[in-house]
């Protein structure tokens, strides 16, 4: 499981473990959890390939009339090229997981 942004701020709110993954884009948005003493997850950083699907998205999304931020690309990016599951409290991602369908791949999404 990969966290999100918006996950890593209310477990670090509620003073709760993170043991999860984060990406290179949480680290600094939030740059604060690398201070966090609870957090014993890794930092996942993307490659070449997560820039190419986020680019794809983007497209799909484009022609839905629905862009989002690059951020949010990449972080689904890289959850969807690791098969991984993104903890989010962001509705944002359920429209990249929409995108992600029309080109036949898979966003898991848990909302925290």
């Amino acid at each position: 499981m990969i966290l999100d942004t918006s996950a890593v701020i209310e477990r670090v709110r509620a003073r709760k473990p993170i043991t999860e993954d984060i990406t290179a884009v949480t680290l600094v948005e939030y740059p604060k959890i690398i201070y966090y003493r609870h957090f014993s997850g890794g930092v996942v950083f993307p490659v070449y390939e997560d820039y190419i699907v986020a680019h794809r998205l983007q497209l799909a999304l484009i022609g839905l009339g629905k862009p989002q931020a690059f951020s949010d690309l990449l972080v689904a990016a890289v959850a969807i090229n690791r098969g991984e599951v993104l903890a989010t409290r962001d509705s944002d991602f359920e429209v990249i997981g929409e995108a992600a369908k029309v080109l036949g791949l898979l966003l898991k999404v848990a909302t925290t």
